[in-house]
Parts: C-alpha cells; structure tokens; sequence
C-alpha cells in the first residue's frame, strides 16, 4: 500500500514576505512551493497559508496572510519590514489560528514562517507542528520555542551550521537539507560565460562575483530578484558593461537554460548563509561552483565533485578557483559527474521523503490521528 492512500491533511504556513510562484523571489519561496507541489503528488491533502498571489493558495481569506507594503518601492527591504507590518501579522496569525481551531481536521501544521505564532500553535492549539529553520536564530521564534514545554512540536535545519546556530539558542533540529527538483533543474552543456544566480541583495554580494570574472578576464551573466534596489544602483550596476550582464529575475526554464549553459557559477555569499540553494541547483545541471566559504557552504559542497570553496570576500582566490573548475568542467564526463553527484545528495524526491515522514510521525502524536500513524511505515513506498 502506498501513503498516497492514507493521505494527511496538512497546513502548510509560508513566510509571507513574496508570493509564493514563479520567479521565485529567492531560495525560501522556491523550497516551499517544492514542498506543497510535492506533497500534493504524493496524494496528501495540503492547504496553503501563504501571500495573496500565491500559486496553490486556496479561496479562504483567513489564510492570505499581509506582505509587506513599503511607502516608497526604494525602501524594501528582504531583512526589514515596514511599520505596523508585525501587527498585521499578529492579527492575521490569530486569524489561522480561529480557522484550525474551528476547523479541526488538520493532521500537522508544515511551519515555514518566520515568526514566532505559528511555532506557538504546538502548544496553544494542540497540533503536532513542524517547523523547518531556514535561517539564523530569530528572537521572536527562539523565545516561542522555550516556551513549548511538551508541546507537540519538531525542529527541522537545512544544514548543520543552521542546526548548531539554533541549538546554542536552546532550540535543537533534525537537519534534513533542501532538495531541488532534478526533473526540472536538468543537465547543461556548459558554455564560455560564468553564471551567478540568487537575489539581488548586499549579503549575497553580486558584485563581488562581477569582480572575480573580470579579474580572470571572463564574462559574467547575473539573473535574480532585485532586492535591494539603492545596493543594486550602488554596487552593481555600475559595475555592468559587455563583459557583465544583469539578465533580470527569471522563470526557473529560463533560469536553468542559463546556469547549465554557464562554464561554473559563482556564490558569493557575505553572511552566515543558512544553505544556499543556488549551490545545488548549479550543480544539478552539471555546472560546477565555485563559492565564498560562508555559513553552510562548505557543508553542502564536502565531497561534492566540480566544486571550490575559498575565504569568504576574496576576489582574487575565487577569480582563480572559478578559472581552474572552468578550464577543467568543459567536458561531457565532467558536467555529467557532477550531476550524477547531486541527484544522488540533493534531489526533491529524496530529501522530501524524509520531511514526509518527519510530518508523519509528527502527525501521529496527537490522539486523532491513528490513521496518520499507520501511514507512517509507509512512506517509502
């Protein structure tokens, strides 16, 4: 027998900063609409709480949940909000939770947002929540999570610097890292320019990348969500020219034709990155990577073929790294090496096997869902 004929009933809880379709607005939005197409196919009923817009979002208002609306379009920002944001979202969080309460017929609740009340929901509602840790510890979701006690609640990480960050604030993880769909995220054959991908925002540093292919005398291709429109005029912009082009936030078909024609793509990370997506996506075409040795990006590349990893900030190492992985990753065999290495490490269906049976074990913990908890032997079929 397979899950898709014991299906659970799931809430999935987006953050709620960008809508949740295509062109994904950044690596969070993308894994999250993976997560609730995936389950889906698997036969699970899930209904989104996400940002108007959202593809899958169902008709109820209760579960729209406010972005952010800016005065002026110069002052949005992907790390702040505007005032009065936080108590629209404290309003509409007590709106999800009248609707689970009233309906009573959710199995878990699959936590994506990054706020503290649906953390909560564990305790005050009685439902097994999962929360999955994209970020660096958030004090609003740190003082949530001391104050479960039993609650029925887990902790996922997307990666092990994640996981210990969150666990030196008290709260400990399962690390299930994301996944990337390899159906759609195919094999490139490579091609003369370099590649750098993500949104568009000071501490993924773009122009740090511009600043490397020019040094080694390469062409370089930008594509992602301006995030940060006075960093984007100041630091990268001036920066483009004929060997230097912004290719504008693109759809993922487009984005994949980009990257896989791409002779290795930068990261070019300035801050404790959680994961960084883009890693596995590059390589899934069989580009290799070369990137800033920042947060967890060391973790996700160990082992994996076709791959660099210098200091953090150093143009001049990652100039050099991305030439090497270039003049060496030019061949059929080399490309679909690093592929094959990150099907096997980073495809969706593997790594959302394991949140699957995560949400499970998690759903059989509360006293109606028996029918959740046979399922759970299950999930691999």
């Amino acid at each position: 027998m397979s899950v898709a004929r014991i299906p659970f009933r799931v809430l999935l809880v987006a953050p709620e900063r960008h809508a949740l379709r295509q062109p994904h607005a950044g690596g969070l939005e993308a894994v999250v609409w993976n997560r609730a197409r995936w389950l889906r196919r698997r036969g699970h009923e899930v209904v989104l709480c996400a940002a108007a817009g959202s593809d899958l979002l169902g008709p109820n208002p209760a579960l729209r949940l406010p972005s952010p609306r800016w005065t002026r379009a110069a002052d949005a920002s992907d790390s702040e909000y505007p005032e009065g944001h936080r108590r629209a979202m404290a309003a509409a969080f007590a709106r999800v939770a009248d609707h689970i309460a009233r309906d009573g017929g959710f199995d878990v609740v699959d936590n994506h947002s990054l706020h503290g009340a649906p953390v909560r929901w564990s305790r005050t509602l009685g439902i097994p929540v999962v929360t999955t840790l994209h970020t660096p510890p958030l004090p609003d979701m740190v003082v949530a999570a001391s104050a479960l006690g039993g609650a029925p609640h887990r902790f996922l990480a997307v990666s092990q610097y994640t996981a210990q960050a969150w666990s030196a604030e008290g709260v400990d993880a399962i690390v299930i890292p994301n996944g990337v769909d390899t159906d759609h995220w195919t094999a490139g054959s490579g091609g003369a320019d370099w590649v750098w991908s993500g949104r568009i925002v000071p501490e993924k540093a773009p122009h740090l990348a511009i600043r490397a292919a020019r040094a080694a005398g390469a062409r370089i291709v930008l594509a992602g969500r301006i995030g940060d429109e006075e960093y984007f005029a100041r630091d990268v912009r001036p920066l483009l020219g004929p060997d230097a082009r912004y290719a504008g936030a693109l759809r993922q078909p487009e984005l994949n034709a980009l990257v896989g024609a791409a002779a290795v793509a930068l990261v070019t990370p300035v801050w404790s990155e959680p994961f960084g997506l883009v890693l596995a996506e590059a390589l899934a075409t069989g580009t290799p990577v070369a990137a800033f040795d920042s947060g967890g990006i060391r973790e996700v590349l160990s082992g994996m073929p076709g791959t660099a990893v210098v200091p953090a900030g150093d143009v001049v190492a990652l100039a050099r790294a991305a030439s090497a992985l270039a003049a060496a990753g030019t061949g059929v065999a080399t490309r679909r090496a690093v592929r094959r290495a990150a099907e096997a490490r980073y495809s969706l269906a593997h790594r959302q096997r394991e949140v699957e049976r995560v949400l499970l074990h998690a759903a059989s913990d509360a006293p109606r869902h028996g029918l959740a908890a046979e399922a759970v032997a299950q999930v691999g079929a």
